[in-house]
């Protein structure tokens, strides 16, 4: 029979007859709505397992000697809305302002169709870690195309599927140099890299013996080294060629890595062309938001040769019986039995969806579009440093991408507190330097205002940041995958192929642990796209954050309890 105008009763009836749920009554409480199991689920599973309620059960899994016997001392669970209510005053107390700070940190552009269709969807946020290819063909897809990016912008042969951040993966090279390199125990790293990278690789130095000594390249005793860090550029902003310490390190025997900043690897001749060995750095300014300092995608890229000790996991294409392309994970770590107890991370230490917005960033710029942000990111640094020189400014460097430092004797802080007044925050290096670093927001409104913190107007003729010796030369990112989706419905109907190759909590339950994102309710994935929280740089002042130091600190608070 044909009801118009509404729906047949009989499929739920059906339904009812088979599951036999009670009536359960739901409110806007967030518990209820986001832990599946009702109490008649639970009955069953109680019963399942010979146990006449969960009390029992705890009784005869968990120890009495190590329960705790009262209450936690926490607050109360919020409904959905409150909980929103509260995270948006959280996020009110955050400032906006717009950070040229640097430091290996950029603010950018999510393409809006990647931000809709990816980071805001359940399809491709709650995927698990793909151990399992054969339900992973859509991700597996993406981040081999994301190692593809890698390896060319790097100029090296092969890539992994991703790292935790920056200064981990900085920190993974110098042991895969340990592996590969000679019998020392000294690795010299490049006073020119991020402070944050010097820290954590001088943290993960010390707890397995190894002498990390930070210096100027030219201070380097190679003949004591397994391996060497360079920066490329460096903090301060400068660009070096690296050539000459990298042949002589290959003299000494050494393993040679180098971090590098892959926006300006798409107009920098890569650190693969002059010999270098590993590869590491951030794939956060490829349209990942600042989130007040991550998770953010690093990156590692290799030679062929030296891909056994690459740490993480490798994204491989292979070919099934009857010829078809399939993905597969052809390197991970954790079940390489070559290397067992010595192995230093596993499959879990990849950042999937953010290595996978990063790759459909360079696949909707494609590489003309990606060179244009280049160019016009390092044309606006040449003007700032044209019109700082022409009011009589010195600058740290002769050479730049993104950054520059300013000589400012004795007066750091008075043009910091002059930007901020303007909205602006600059990078204090010492008392007598300021760094600036542009990125693809900056506008020319922005380069005015900087220009006017320090007295100065755009010059006529500006200088050349780059070099010819370091200037780029052929073609990037050939692969056809980087030219065919740069129409938005293109890249919808890319990105609805990817996700119907997948297995995620959008259509079932997944076979394997979970872990990530895919724990977290919607509600809680909401403001991870709010301004107040995605677009706060790591090293704002404190003051500027006080919503996130807030929310930090209850967290501590909730974890000691």
């Amino acid at each position: 029979m044909l009801r118009v105008g509404r729906l047949s009763p009989q499929p739920i009836a059906r339904w009812a007859q088979v599951s036999s749920p009670p009536p359960v009554t739901l409110s806007g409480d967030f518990a209820s709505r986001h832990i599946g199991p009702r109490s008649h689920n639970i009955d069953k599973m109680l019963a399942e397992v010979g146990v006449g309620s969960l009390d029992e059960l705890i009784d005869q899994t968990v120890p009495g000697s190590i329960r705790r016997h009262q209450p936690l001392d926490l607050e109360p669970g919020l409904s959905e809305s409150d909980a929103l209510a509260e995270l948006a005053d959280l996020a009110s107390r955050n400032q906006v302002l717009t950070s040229l700070i640097g430091l290996g940190y950029y603010n950018n552009y999510t393409p809006t169709v990647i931000l809709r269709n990816v980071l805001e969807s359940p399809a491709w946020y709650t995927a698990y870690t793909p151990y399992q290819a054969e339900i992973s063909q859509g991700r597996l897809e993406l981040l081999l195309t994301f190692q593809t990016m890698v390896a060319d912008l790097t100029g090296l042969e092969v890539a992994n599927a991703s790292l935790l951040d920056e200064s981990s993966a900085a920190a993974e090279a110098m042991a895969m140099c340990r592996r590969l390199g000679p019998d020392r125990d000294v690795f010299f790293v490049d006073e020119g890299c991020h402070p944050q990278t010097i820290g954590v690789v001088r943290t993960r130095g010390e707890a397995v013996g190894i002498d990390v000594r930070v210096a100027s390249p030219e201070d380097f005793d190679l003949d004591q080294a397994f391996g060497i860090l360079l920066a490329y550029p460096v903090t301060t902003g400068g660009l070096v060629d690296h050539s000459a310490i990298v042949e002589r390190a290959h003299g000494a025997g050494a393993v040679v890595a180098v971090v590098a900043d892959p926006l300006s690897l798409t107009i920098l001749r890569s650190p693969g062309s002059i010999g270098v060995d590993i590869v590491v750095g951030s794939a956060q300014r490829f349209g990942v938001p600042l989130g007040f300092g991550g998770p953010h995608a690093g990156f590692m890229a290799t030679r062929e040769s030296m891909v056994r000790a690459m740490p993480g996991r490798l994204v491989g294409a292979a070919q099934d019986t009857k010829g078809r392309t399939a993905f597969r994970l052809s390197l991970q770590t954790r079940e390489q039995h070559i290397r067992r107890e010595k192995a230093t991370s596993n499959v879990c230490t990849a950042q999937v969806l953010l290595a996978v917005i990063a790759a459909l960033y360079a696949c909707w710029h494609g590489p003309e579009g990606l060179t244009a942000i280049a160019t016009r990111v390092n044309g606006l640094t040449s003007r700032l440093a044209g019109g700082l020189r022409q009011a009589g400014f010195d600058l740290v460097h002769e050479s730049w991408f993104d950054t520059i430092s300013v000589v400012t004797p004795s007066r750091a802080d008075e043009f910091l507190r002059s930007a901020l007044d303007r909205g602006i925050n600059l990078r204090r290096i010492d008392s007598n330097r300021v760094g600036i670093s542009f990125d693809e927001t900056t506008t020319e409104q922005v380069l005015a205002e900087v220009l006017a913190v320090f007295g100065a107007a755009e010059a006529a003729v500006n200088p050349e940041g780059i070099s010819e010796e370091l200037t780029r030369k052929g073609q990037i990112l050939g692969h056809d995958v980087f030219h065919r989706y740069h129409s938005e419905h293109e890249m919808l109907r890319f990105l609805r192929r990817l996700a119907d190759k997948d297995l995620a909590l959008d259509r079932t339950m997944i076979p394997l642990g979970s872990c990530t994102m895919k724990l977290n309710a919607t509600t809680e994935m909401i403001p991870i796209t709010w301004p107040e929280f995605a677009q706060v740089h790591p090293f704002v002042p404190l003051d500027q954050a006080a919503g996130y130091v807030e929310l930090i600190k209850r967290l501590e608070d909730y974890l000691l309890e």
